[in-house]
């Protein structure tokens, strides 16, 4: 298994990317745009290119739902992209404004932010509402991502 190749969506660009499991940390590009592939920061993930990263792409993601007037979304954001520098390449972390896209915010239910849901092959992992330190996303991230 580790020598299949993944499918990855560009964080810029939403193309899909193939490429092989092994290499994945060695700062892959993407065919299309040229963008790294993991840049060590969530990506801002629109109603445009959700289901590329969320369906199609063969790596967890995890999103945080929030929105630019929640005091507890912005307190979280450093912690959360501290987190993307430890997850990545094993997990990709995107931010979804709730204000910007409500349609998501509406799909998948949330009723508060930050909310935190991790996703993989178009299923819903895990999800927790709440601002986290570090640890805590560290934490959470850790006890539902799937083995490997």
């Amino acid at each position: 298994m580790a020598t299949d190749p993944l499918q990855l969506a560009c964080p810029r660009c939403n193309a899909l990317n193939r490429v092989p499991a092994a290499r994945i940390g060695d700062g892959p590009v993407c065919g299309r745009c040229r963008a790294r592939l993991f840049a060590g920061e969530p990506f801002a993930l629109d109603g445009t290119g959700f289901d590329a990263h969320a369906q199609r792409s063969d790596l967890p993601l995890l999103v945080d739902f929030w929105a630019p007037w929640c005091a507890p979304c912005l307190s979280m954001a450093p912690a959360y992209a501290q987190a993307a520098v430890l997850l990545e390449p094993r997990v990709r972390l995107a931010k979804v404004d709730t204000q910007a896209e409500p349609a998501l915010g509406t799909r998948f239910d949330i009723r508060s932010i930050p909310t935190l849901a991790l996703f993989l092959h178009g299923r819903e992992l895990a999800r927790q509402s709440g601002a986290m330190p570090l640890h805590g996303i560290m934490q959470w991230a850790g006890q539902h991502l799937p083995p490997g």
